[in-house]
């Protein structure tokens, strides 16, 4: 059986037709072309997938896609605006905290969640949040720390706001 939804996906509303078995992972992949977000387990294990449903990290590969109709969703292309990386992103960068990179996708979503919800996360917040993004390759620490240093970035940002007005 065949399902009309609507996405709104980084910003753009897309109308789609999908079939009631395919993933919400699978139209962000195969239908929108969006390949940052990381087909890994398909079984919501490892969070390669993980992108944001009405500001909520969500296993994409575990979403029906019809259930996603009417959603707003946020994958790892949406994080950048006008073409400049999110403050997260750079911080990952800086930090090293990119290895091979197939669970980066999925960490940075599940991180720019976590400081939306909580701009001043402590260790133990974001080790927490990180839980459902498995990584072979880097054992967390340097993910924390960037996490840190973007939490830490956006705090002197809004500082240095506040003190403009």
């Amino acid at each position: 059986m065949n399902h009309e939804i609507t996405l709104t996906v980084n910003g753009e509303v897309y109308r789609l037709t999908v079939a009631s078995h395919w993933t919400l992972l699978r139209v962000i992949r195969e239908r929108l072309a969006l390949t940052g977000t990381k087909n890994g387990c398909e079984a919501g294990e490892c969070g390669a997938c993980t992108v944001l449903m009405n500001h909520q990290p969500v296993n994409s590969c575990m979403v029906l896609a019809p259930e996603a109709d009417g959603a707003e969703i946020i994958t790892v292309e949406g994080l950048a605006e006008d073409r400049r990386l999110d403050p997260i992103q750079e911080a990952f960068i800086e930090t090293g905290a990119i290895q091979c990179g197939f669970c980066t996708p999925g960490a940075l979503v599940t991180a720019r969640a976590l400081l939306d919800r909580n701009p001043n996360p402590t260790q133990a917040e974001i080790r927490e949040a990180l839980v459902g993004n498995l990584c072979r390759c880097t054992g967390y620490l340097r993910m924390v720390k960037a996490i840190q240093a973007a939490a830490l970035r956006a705090g002197e940002a809004n500082r240095f706001e506040k003190a403009a007005r």
